[in-house]
């Protein structure tokens, strides 16, 4: 596959403004059919900056080698051996624990492009603000459909920065964010008319808080391991992205079968495909264990990783549940919910707060009255801990792993906030 399908500008077009100044497609054209790769099978898209991650991506792509994508941070060890098809290979969030290289052919992310433009309204003529770091799957597919698209990419800024440069004439005009970024966002001047939300689920406030202001919010559900699985339309309500077949099996787990799923995860250097949450059948479905509801309308509800259950007093409850519940809560930022073992009821629920105004000024009793008010019994968090901010992955998932295992050792500092209540505790 050339470089032409990759890059749909005409070449005197602004192709992208990344490090300081803009690129044009013909310049960047040039650069691409320049670029010498590094020799080996598996080619890294080493980080010296954006543009210089992307021209070694779509070089790579041109001349048919794998190319791994991964956190300049903390890089990834180059894979094993790979299938032959592979053109991508790209990191998993770690939410949970620890990130895998997936692979996945190149097709399977330049067949879903004509139908993502669909689905979201972006045009051409955009200006797309890239809001995350390009080892994360979704700022990584957002770079690359620009491209192809033809409009302008515009390169990582501080919410701060893109919400002025909305207002401005010649700003982003599109972004693909998370929803902890849409939120920051929502504090802004102004805002993108197009705003792509992924990454984790989307609260209908903030939906509603973003379409108030005159933006077009689209929202879509997927995995590294899967690629688009849903997309929500104007009314806002989740649907199989166009391609995708879902089947809810075993007791709502979601398995998707589509043109746009994964090889699998790539082996170690030592030939060891570890762990990891995908599952496959003989039918050419594919599952990461999430939960969904199909409603017979065509929509889907997805409630969330069945291994985030907590099981107390003879209840299975979804902490995802509980966290859209609690965040709804005026006062409340951001929430994690972890099980906590007990001695008599298996598990209790345990709130994980992020530090508020509202939380510094003493409200503990007004959001435990109000969660009372909005979860059923057995959904009602025994514990609630406060703590100055929630870990998050890169692309901005709550860090689940890295959260318990700080609040276990120590490292992440936190404050109980019935410790002198444990009788009300185990009501609320």
């Amino acid at each position: 596959m050339t470089t032409t399908p990759w890059l749909g500008g005409a070449d005197a077009d602004t192709a992208l403004t990344l490090s300081g100044s803009p690129l044009s497609y013909g310049a960047l054209r040039e650069q691409v059919a320049g670029h010498v790769l590094a020799p080996g099978d598996i080619v890294r898209a080493d980080y010296v900056d954006d543009t210089a991650v992307l021209v070694t991506v779509l070089a790579a792509l041109a001349q048919g080698r794998p190319v791994l994508v991964s956190d300049p941070l903390n890089p990834a060890p180059l894979p094993g051996a790979v299938q032959p098809s592979t053109g991508l290979l790209l990191m998993t969030s770690g939410s949970s624990g620890r990130s895998r290289a997936v692979a996945r052919t190149a097709a399977s992310w330049f067949d879903s492009f004509a139908p993502f433009t669909a689905a979201t309204g972006l045009r051409s003529t955009d200006i797309v603000a890239l809001t995350g770091p390009l080892h994360v799957s979704m700022h990584l597919f957002a770079a690359l459909h620009t491209l192809w698209l033809g409009a302008e990419l515009r390169g990582a800024v501080s919410d701060s920065t893109l919400g002025a440069a909305a207002g401005a004439d010649a700003g982003p005009t599109a972004a693909h964010c998370t929803p902890a970024v849409l939120r920051r966002l929502l504090s802004a001047e102004a805002l993108p008319a197009r705003l792509i939300v992924a990454g984790a689920a989307l609260q209908g406030a903030g939906r509603a808080a973003a379409e108030a202001r005159g933006s077009r919010v689209t929202e879509y559900y997927g995995a590294a391991e899967l690629s688009f699985v849903a997309v929500s339309g104007r009314a806002g309500r989740l649907r199989p992205f166009p391609g995708v077949e879902i089947e809810q099996r075993d007791a709502g787990v979601a398995w998707v079968r589509s043109p746009y799923l994964s090889l699998g995860y790539a082996a170690t250097a030592h030939g060891r495909v570890a762990g990891g949450a995908l599952r496959r059948d003989d039918r050419g479905f594919a599952s990461v264990g999430d939960l969904v509801e199909l409603a017979p309308d065509g929509t889907v509800a997805v409630r969330g990783r069945a291994d985030t259950a907590v099981t107390t007093a003879g209840s299975t409850v979804l902490s995802e549940d509980i966290e859209r519940a609690l965040e709804g809560i005026a006062g409340l930022g951001s929430v994690a919910v972890l099980a906590e073992p007990h001695p008599v009821l298996g598990e209790i629920v345990v709130a994980v707060l992020e530090r508020t105004p509202a939380l510094e000024q003493g409200q503990t009793a007004v959001v435990r009255t109000a969660a009372a008010a909005l979860l059923n019994p057995v959904e009602r968090p025994r514990r609630w801990l406060l703590v100055d901010a929630l870990p998050r992955t890169a692309s901005g998932k709550l860090a689940k792993g890295v959260l318990r295992a700080g609040l276990d050792s120590g490292a992440i500092p936190f404050a109980d906030l019935l410790a002198s209540d444990h009788g009300a505790a185990t009501d609320v």
